[in-house]
């Protein structure tokens, strides 16, 4: 938000705070730097007369502060204060210092890399804080995110949706910036969680490249571009290019949610790095500080994608050996299982607990060191908070081990169905397994470190091949053992369901 030189008159005071300077001007209100002796200074909007001109405006503004007074989030500018019913209404919320994404972009240039990727997640995140009060922003756009060091804080969340009835429209008003609205906007529809997605990610594309997605001119010519998704991508880093794409999409039901925008900034298949960086030297995140999720998705919160070593775009021939190389590795799960199904089962466990935690200790690692630099100290750091990492690991692994298991139980049943003998059965209920644990809830953070091996293997053909051949014999052979030996029940002595006998209409 840019200062403005006209300072307010000397003396004057809204709500108890004394008007230092004023900050910038908008749509709804002028917003002064505003402090109450011996407290800090805040930012203060006061509200035009047509925003809150009758009763029913300064109710409607009441409830939509009291729900915004309930976000706490470190990348919204929070709100501390409010008066809708005075004679000068206002919201006070927490000030900022700092410049505008606008200003940041036309002074340092646009973000790139990783410091892109950690914009995008943490607007990402605001938005998510404001949302889970059922508030729609209404009016994301470069003027609207602040930074802080190299970190966005969202202001002036939710209050566009006060403004926005039948006597804005009448008087000619637009509340919100044409290129960075969402086209259902300007046709007159209500704003949704989806809309705030589409000026999420036109922000972003601003930040990737210092214009708008949607270029410049009349106002009537870019809502135009926008309502036809005609944007211009051009220069966007390729690790987040196809995720706007599919967010600056023109129909809303077909974009992406902010869960799945978070989910795809941190997989690794969907945001391919251009470099290699080892664990040591990617950037990390403070465990005891607030999540960039919410506190119950903080087991599977995002990982750094600038810690996945992989190229920009793999070729098809490689994207292929790896597909080879990862059902190779479901072949042994499902040979051991086959084989001793318990055992498997538990070793199976043990290793997707150790793969997650570890995962979910280097993420933790990198982004502390993103926020603060690397130290001395970082190593020391991470493994005296591995244990915690241990146990934050252990929920999420017992949520996919038990979802694992019922598709499992699935695949048992339909065997049992169609007669299929126990080894057999077994083979099929293994791989049933083992494709779960690759794909089911949490398991990104075992595919990541997975991948880590996985990858750079199959990038040279020769390496892959003797792998390839030397994992898919262990799968035989562990096959050919219980074809030839039996199951081996252990801990048990005896099979499960041995005496069960099938319905004779079978």
């Amino acid at each position: 938000m840019t200062t403005s030189p006209h300072a307010p008159p000397p003396g004057l005071t809204v709500g108890g705070y004394a008007l230092r300077a004023r900050l910038g001007e908008g749509g709804m209100g002028v917003v002064h730097l505003g402090q109450r002796p011996g407290e800090r200074p805040v930012a203060i909007k006061v509200l035009r007369p047509h925003i809150v001109g009758d009763e029913e405006a300064r109710r409607r503004l009441e409830r939509e502060v009291g729900s915004l007074s309930r976000v706490r989030s470190r990348r919204i500018a929070e709100i501390v204060d409010s008066d809708p019913w005075g004679d000068i209404p206002f919201v006070a919320t927490r000030y900022v210092p700092g410049l505008s994404l606008q200003e940041h972009v036309r002074e340092e240039g646009p973000l790139a890399g990783d410091d892109l990727l950690w914009f995008a997640d943490c607007l990402a995140e605001a938005l998510q804080a404001v949302h889970s009060v059922g508030v729609v922003h209404r009016d994301v756009k470069p003027s609207n995110v602040i930074m802080e060091g190299r970190s966005p804080v969202l202001i002036d969340f939710g209050l566009a949706r006060v403004a926005d009835d039948a006597r804005i429209t009448m008087t000619g008003w637009l509340l919100g910036t044409p290129g960075f609205l969402a086209p259902e906007i300007l046709l007159g529809e209500d704003a949704t969680t989806a809309s705030d997605v589409h000026s999420w990610a036109a922000t972003v594309a601003f930040a990737a490249t210092g214009h708008a997605p949607f270029g410049r001119g009349p106002s009537a010519a870019v809502m135009d571009r926008v309502r036809r998704g005609q944007h211009d991508l051009t220069g966007v880093d390729r690790r987040v290019r196809a995720l706007l794409e599919d967010a600056l999409a023109p129909d809303p039901a077909v974009r992406p949610s902010l869960d799945e925008v978070r989910d795809r900034l941190a997989d690794p298949h969907a945001v391919p790095t251009t470099s290699t960086l080892p664990i040591s030297a990617a950037p990390f995140w403070e465990p005891t500080d607030p999540p960039t999720r919410p506190a119950t998705s903080y087991v599977d919160g995002p990982m750094d994608a600038s810690m996945y070593d992989a190229p920009v775009a793999a070729g098809a021939a490689e994207r292929l050996r790896r597909a080879l190389l990862v059902l190779a590795g479901l072949g042994v799960v499902a040979g051991g299982v086959a084989l001793a199904p318990y055992v498997t089962v538990a070793v199976a466990f043990v290793v997707v607990w150790l793969l997650r935690s570890g995962s979910l200790s280097a993420t933790s690692a990198s982004m502390r060191r993103q926020r603060r630099g690397a130290r001395w100290y970082d190593v020391p750091q991470t493994l005296l908070a591995s244990p915690w990492h241990l146990v934050a690991g252990l929920v999420g692994s017992l949520v996919l081990l038990l979802w694992s298991l019922g598709i499992g139980l699935a695949a048992a049943l339909l065997c049992f169905a169609f007669s299929v003998s126990m080894t057999t059965s077994l083979g099929i209920i293994g791989a049933a397994f083992g494709l779960s644990l690759w794909w089911g809830p949490g398991s990104g953070r075992l595919r990541w470190p997975v991948h880590l091996v996985v990858d750079p293997i199959a990038r040279r053909g020769v390496p892959w091949l003797l792998t390839t051949l030397l994992v898919a014999a262990l799968g035989s052979g562990l096959g050919a053992a219980a074809s030839a030996t039996g199951t081996s029940w252990l801990p048990d002595d005896s099979a499960p369901f041995a005496g069960v006998q099938l319905p004779s209409w079978l």
